[in-house]
């Protein structure tokens, strides 16, 4: 019969063992700034002004929360500067009522929504990871229909006090090689600002 404190010795070896196994959580490592909240505000609503601008066809505020610079990739193709971008958007928002249309053909109505954000901010650099989903009044009777879903892969930026978008990957996980993963994103966003860190 084995001892009673070897029994307790061995189980608890086991569980550091088992507990070195297991990967930390994503946000084992971060650390938040005392000004993070007010910097994640800013960021939401940014994110919240580009779904509002697409879903309005307000093309001078979509682009305005891109950099000068920035990026916009998505499954047609990568856009950058503000013209460019300006040219992508409005030329697919042209094809809506080849992907959605109400039962008299015409084109439904879009409206976006983020489901949930993971945001790093690191100085006035930010990255963040968000869930999101499309929905239109498509098809018979024009009923609802929740047509894609995806995720963001945001880069961001502070330019002369406020955040904008650095660059954007827009992955639609229901088209082949647009999906996200395997890997947890919010791991990969967590990488590249342990990156970003370590170069300064």
């Amino acid at each position: 019969m084995v001892a009673r404190p070897f029994r307790q010795a061995t189980g608890i070896a086991g569980a550091l063992l088992l507990a070195a196994a297991v990967p930390a959580p994503a946000s084992a490592q971060v650390h938040y700034a005392p000004t993070y909240a007010q910097d994640r505000a800013e960021i939401e609503d940014l994110m919240a002004r580009y779904l509002f601008a697409i879903d309005y066809f307000d093309w001078d505020a979509y682009v305005s929360t891109f950099a000068e610079d920035g990026e916009l990739e998505f499954a047609s193709g990568t856009s950058k500067g503000r013209a460019a971008i300006r040219q992508a958007v409005t030329s697919f928002s042209e094809r809506i009522g080849e992907f959605y249309h109400t039962e008299d053909g015409k084109a439904a109505t879009l409206r976006h929504v983020i489901l949930q954000s993971s945001i790093r901010v690191e100085g006035d650099r930010a990255w963040a990871r968000s869930l999101w989903v499309e929905m239109a009044n498509h098809g018979p009777e024009d009923t609802l229909k929740m047509g894609t879903f995806g995720l963001y892969d945001d880069e961001l930026k502070r330019v002369d006090g406020h955040w904008l978008f650095a660059k954007r990957r827009v992955l639609n996980e229901f088209i082949p090689n647009r999906h996200s993963g395997p890997e947890n994103p919010v791991r990969q966003m967590d990488a590249l600002a342990q990156a970003f860190l370590a170069g300064k």
